[in-house]
């Protein structure tokens, strides 16, 4: 008799869940895809983070991918949130709104409780209010703002969590995706319902000694999904939340064979070691006046010329002080700026957020630029409030680059102008890959400029010191001044090979 086959287990792959998008790509981003489906989420903050605002792109997503939405205020009227969906210059067409505030009679005297507490009857008729409009408007998407008013009239925190359960179980059973907004106003540390909801997303608001107060979200669980976290920088545009992820270079990593870049000046070349490589980022770096942002200009004209895409980041100088000195030394930056192969954006350290900066920083390298610019180390730092990690940004920031193949100038200031170079606010010669040095010296009455390049992680390079000039017809770059001594202290000894 023959033994049948045992029944084999179904393997066949199971369908991928489809992820509901939150309207805000960046929030998608750090959510790994967005939102699972038929879950509950708590989105928390103090009043003037954004909460409602995130709650509406979220619902207009919806409308977008033909659900049907639904947003519950029991603390907000009608008029008031369609009034603030007018500042964003959204309509709110096919959201379902339901108010379930309390009624004006309420504030009739008699109308009072005296035998009754007003949870033991407010609390019901408030459940049986949102039990009839999610049955009423059957949505896939809602939210429910705010959970404060259900905390107060629940009085207990048993009490509250098993209201908060119960919603919960029964939104679940109706295949709704479902935001409960917590504004925090009832003065609890919101453990109970973050214990119970299946994701946690934090939205947090710092205030500046100066400048824009600084916003950041943070997720603070997600169960099942390896989510990005840690804070992350957002701001509150016309047209709704804008997140930048923290950037993590890590995701990006690639090994790839790396050309050299010429910067247009044979001399200057010669000391680099054949000139710049793809992917390396080079620290020039010198006192005030001493032409780092020209040379910074340089290799950006070459690679324009070369018919390569460039991006110039300006913390001090204006956009039109750049093109007009570089007018004046044969640069034809304003040519590379009409035919759209360099980006220039004049940036203000107390307005931007290091991620927002960051981010901008990615999409220039994402439209293919070539050569970056941050003009200069010192305004970049300024944008970053917390001293504690500004080499954590920047060594991100730099390793996503280098990763991309881009060639990243930083240019930074030190504090002296004749003398031993001193270390900036913003070193950041450990982190950059080359390190070119520009400095003053003093001799035959004349105050000269001297380029020598300090470091190349990346190949040989030349340890001469050389004189530097720019003059109308570009950067010029001497002979090595062999016969000075003591040129980097800023009063060298005098005698040696002259400047032809």
């Amino acid at each position: 008799m023959t033994t049948p086959a045992p029944m084999q287990a179904n393997t066949l792959p199971q369908p991928a869940t489809v992820l509901r998008s939150t309207g805000v790509p960046g929030l998608d981003a750090i959510l790994s895809g967005g939102m699972e489906p038929d879950r509950l989420y708590l989105l928390e903050g103090i009043p003037g983070t954004g909460k409602t605002t995130l709650a509406l792109q979220f619902l207009m997503e919806g409308v977008r991918a033909g659900e049907r939405v639904l947003y519950m205020a029991l603390a907000e009227s009608e008029i008031e949130l369609r009034g603030a969906a007018r500042s964003h210059g959204w309509d709110l067409a096919g959201i379902g709104i339901e108010e379930v505030a309390p009624s004006d009679d309420m504030l009739d005297p008699d109308r009072q409780y005296t035998i009754f507490h007003p949870s033991e009857i407010e609390l019901a008729a408030t459940n049986q209010r949102i039990l009839a409009a999610i049955d009423k408007h059957r949505p896939a998407r809602l939210v429910l703002d705010s959970l404060s008013e259900l905390q107060l009239l629940a009085e207990n925190p048993l009490r509250y969590r098993r209201q908060v359960v119960a919603l919960k179980q029964y939104l679940a059973s109706r295949h709704c995706t479902t935001v409960l907004i917590d504004d925090r106003s009832a003065m609890d540390d919101g453990l109970q319902v973050r214990s119970v909801a299946h994701c946690v997303i934090s939205l947090e608001l710092q205030t500046q000694a100066y400048g824009n107060d600084r916003r950041r979200v943070r997720v603070v669980k997600y169960r099942g999904v390896a989510f990005r976290g840690g804070a992350h920088d957002y701001k509150i545009a016309h047209r709704g939340l804008v997140v930048y992820p923290r950037l993590v270079a890590a995701d990006s990593r690639s090994d790839t064979m790396r050309a050299s870049l010429s910067s247009g000046v044979e001399e200057l070349d010669a000391m680099i070691g054949g000139g710049l490589e793809e992917g390396m980022s080079t620290l020039i770096s010198g006192p005030a006046g001493s032409g780092k942002s020209t040379l910074a200009a340089q290799f950006v004209h070459a690679a324009a010329l070369r018919g390569e895409a460039c991006a110039m980041f300006l913390f001090e100088e204006a956009r039109s002080k750049l093109l007009n000195r570089t007018d004046g030394v044969g640069m034809r930056l304003r040519e590379a700026l009409d035919k759209g192969l360099l980006s220039v954006q004049q940036i203000d350290p107390a307005e931007l957020t290091p991620g927002e900066f960051a981010q901008a920083v990615v999409d220039a390298a994402e439209r293919g630029a070539r050569v970056i610019v941050i003009d200069s180390l010192n305004g970049y730092m300024n944008a970053v409030p917390d001293e504690r990690f500004q080499s954590t940004y920047l060594h991100e920031l730099l390793n996503y680059l280098s990763q991309r193949g881009v060639a990243t100038l930083l240019v930074g200031v030190q504090q002296n102008m004749i003398g031993m170079a001193t270390t900036t606010s913003a070193d950041a010669s450990y982190l950059a890959d080359s390190v070119i040095m520009l400095r003053y010296y003093e001799t035959e009455g004349e105050v000269r400029q001297a380029i020598s390049v300090f470091k190349k992680r990346a190949g040989a390079h030349e340890r001469s010191i050389r004189r530097f000039e720019i003059g109308a017809q570009g950067i010029r770059i001497g002979p090595a001044l062999a016969g000075f001594h003591g040129i980097l202290s800023g009063m060298p000894t005098v005698g040696g090979t002259p400047f032809p």
